[in-house]
């Protein structure tokens, strides 16, 4: 068997050591103190430096995501993956919580008999929900889109809008049309993103939040 050199890392450093060698990557590059975590966990979580130059930030999108958790907001995703890995226990701490409408069966239902995407039924469930909105789409541009359209007609205004669906068909387009819109806004700009990026993203808003970046 080939002799590999591994390193020698505790469980618990695991985390701690990957931010380091991120860091170590990215070398002299300069990001603001804010950008900066969520640049590093979107990175942890694909492994691609990509996420340093694609991650695009309105002006103030992270204190006012950071805001909106600490006024108890709600994270609505498009895909159950990315509620998944969003880390609830820190949301409720703050009273927030995360929901995803997309496997209701009310939602297919609507969805199915309006000829629309689940994705579309769910944005316009999200527009409907009381208090801060974080929305987090990781999937489906026609999620983005819808919100966007919402937004536009004046029925939505979420705190935040994660806009960084994965793929090909009107991905590009989707989130093109997410920067023209005035809304606090995260993008990765380009055809990159996907449920672990949304997820790491909110992530680490929660963890900035909490006083923890876990850096």
């Amino acid at each position: 068997m080939k002799k590999i050199h591994l390193q020698r890392v505790a469980p618990a450093d695991i985390e701690a050591r990957s931010m380091e060698l991120i860091a170590q990557e990215l070398g002299e590059r300069v990001f603001s103190p804010e950008q900066l975590p969520v640049i590093k966990r979107a990175i942890h979580t694909s492994a691609d430096f990509d996420y340093a130059d694609n991650l695009v930030f309105s002006a103030d999108a992270v204190a006012k995501g950071i805001a909106a958790i600490k006024e108890s907001c709600t994270i609505v995703t498009d895909t159950q993956m990315a509620f998944s890995g969003i880390n609830k226990r820190v949301l409720e701490k703050f009273g927030g919580r995360a929901v995803c409408f997309m496997s209701d069966p009310d939602v297919a239902a609507e969805a199915k008999a309006r000829g629309e995407t689940r994705a579309t039924v769910s944005m316009e469930r999200a527009a409907a929900l009381e208090g801060p909105v974080i929305l987090a789409v990781g999937n489906a541009p026609t999620a983005l889109v819808r919100a966007c359209e919402l937004m536009d007609e004046g029925k939505f205004r979420p705190a935040l809008v994660i806009g960084v669906p994965v793929g090909f068909v009107n991905v590009v387009e989707s989130k093109e049309l997410l920067l023209s819109m005035d809304v606090p806004h995260i993008v990765a700009r380009g055809r990159k993103g996907g449920s672990n990026i949304a997820a790491a993203i909110c992530n680490a808003l929660l963890y900035q939040a909490s006083g923890n970046a876990r850096e």
